[in-house]
């Protein structure tokens, strides 16, 4: 899977999903850095990958229907410390392996993920 990290998200991100056999880049690697959400997304949607956040302003449906984007992933922990984020992402990685976000809004919290969209 492809997916596109957020410049909100520390850059280790991006090397957790690579070990992981997925193809991921971040905002930051494409000096697209300060940039307007809608124009992120619209970027994701071009190169098709899934954008990995700790924005919630991606979790408005009306704005980013998760049926029009290859998938969102909001990471939503109490700890917004490096570890407890890094954390949020390597629990990502271990969903992949039984359940498809394509076309879908995650929202990963602490104890519970949320899922919007097609199923």
């Amino acid at each position: 899977m492809d997916f596109k990290v957020d410049e909100n998200l520390p850059a280790e991100a991006c090397g957790i999903l690579r070990a992981a056999g997925h193809d991921a880049v971040s905002v930051l690697d494409q000096k697209l850095g300060g940039r307007p959400d809608a124009e992120v997304a619209t970027i994701c949607k071009t190169e098709g990958r899934v954008l990995v956040t700790l924005d919630t302003d991606f979790g408005n449906i009306l704005a980013y229907p998760p049926e029009a984007f290859p998938g969102i992933v909001i990471l939503r922990g109490a700890d917004q410390a490096k570890p407890a984020v890094l954390g949020l992402v390597r629990r990502l990685v271990s969903m992949l392996n039984t359940a498809s976000l394509e076309h879908q809004l995650w929202i990963i919290e602490d104890d519970r993920i949320r899922v919007r969209g097609r199923e």
